[in-house]
């Protein structure tokens, strides 16, 4: 049998190889590597440099024949002292808050039943996993035909709660619970990302530590808040961070099942920078929106990745 490493040796022209021969390990590394580095310089750090230039201008992507104007800082101080856009900040706040207590009490409670290895298990490991496959636009249209004031059945659900008429209020629309209608959506969709991490984290848990805990007679709330609570911490906090880098610029699902509205009750920083980007075309002043969105997303992750080293070493 023919050796396929000689036989593509043998095929390959000798002035290449000679000129392969002579490369060191280190070139021929930085050969593999360098297609990488080239595609990554220019989908992400070209377009974050020309966005920060654009921060500093009027410039304004439906009139590229006007004259560019270098405004300096004045973006940065229109943002950073509109009263709307810290309003949609405590609203994007607000939302990443109450999706991320729920998606990390929920998930870690699933993780912790589905630990408990009993008939079925894996079956309902599937089911439970299955909305954290779908599209944000399955979901969005899914979750909107169940929101309808006439047929959905959340409305319903509500009716039989609190005695109001399901065809009376929309949940989406003004009057409704437009916010928790959306964290309702993002809890159900993404749960299950939640718990996935915790059981692995649960699992990575040697039971040779519970059996120790056991011998000393500790008691399962004791062993839950002294062995499982710890060991686990590092996996909840990296869905934490996951979930919040995800979800602080999230706008596909808010605008496929509000549109952004009522209002501005679930106008979030991500839907409002779309908004001056593609709707008002300030495109220099949405860059520098967006500058200020990204260190701020990138100031909180380098804090809490800090957070999380110390987590981990102890």
């Amino acid at each position: 049998m023919t050796d396929p490493i000689a036989a593509a040796a043998r095929a390959t022209p000798d002035p290449l190889a000679r000129r392969i021969r002579g490369l060191s390990d280190r070139a021929i590394a930085w050969l593999f590597v360098a297609p990488t580095i080239f595609l990554l310089l220019a989908i992400n750090i070209f377009p974050l440099i020309w966005t920060v230039r654009l921060s500093f201008t009027n410039y304004r992507a439906n009139r590229p024949n006007e004259e560019v104007e270098w405004v300096g800082l004045r973006n940065y101080i229109r943002i950073l002292t509109d009263d709307g856009i810290w309003a949609n900040m405590q609203t994007t706040a607000h939302f990443l808050f109450w999706t991320l207590f729920f998606q990390v009490l929920i998930g870690f409670t699933l993780a912790w039943l589905i630990n408990r290895k009993f008939k079925g298990n894996d079956l309902l490991t599937t089911l439970i996993v299955l909305p954290m496959m779908l599209s944000p636009a399955v979901v969005g249209n899914f979750w909107t035909f169940l929101y309808q004031p006439q047929i959905g059945l959340v409305n319903y659900v509500v009716e039989l709660v609190t005695g109001t008429p399901a065809s009376s209020f929309s949940m989406l629309g003004p009057g409704g619970l437009a916010k928790w209608s959306i964290i309702l959506v993002d809890t159900w969709m993404w749960t299950p990302f939640v718990m996935l991490i915790c059981l692995a984290g649960l699992r990575s848990i040697p039971d040779y530590i519970y059996e120790a805990a056991e011998i000393d007679r500790a008691s399962k709330w004791r062993q839950f808040w002294t062995i499982t609570i710890p060991m686990v911490l590092p996996f909840l906090m990296l869905a934490v961070l996951f979930r919040g880098i995800e979800n602080f610029k999230m706008f596909d699902m808010v605008v496929l099942l509000t549109g952004g509205g009522p209002g501005n009750e679930t106008l979030l920083a991500s839907i409002d920078l779309k908004r001056e980007a593609f709707e008002k075309w300030r495109t220099g002043y949405s860059s520098a929106y967006a500058i200020i969105l990204f260190v701020t997303v990138f100031g909180l992750a380098s804090i809490y990745v800090k957070a999380l080293n110390k987590v981990k070493e102890r």
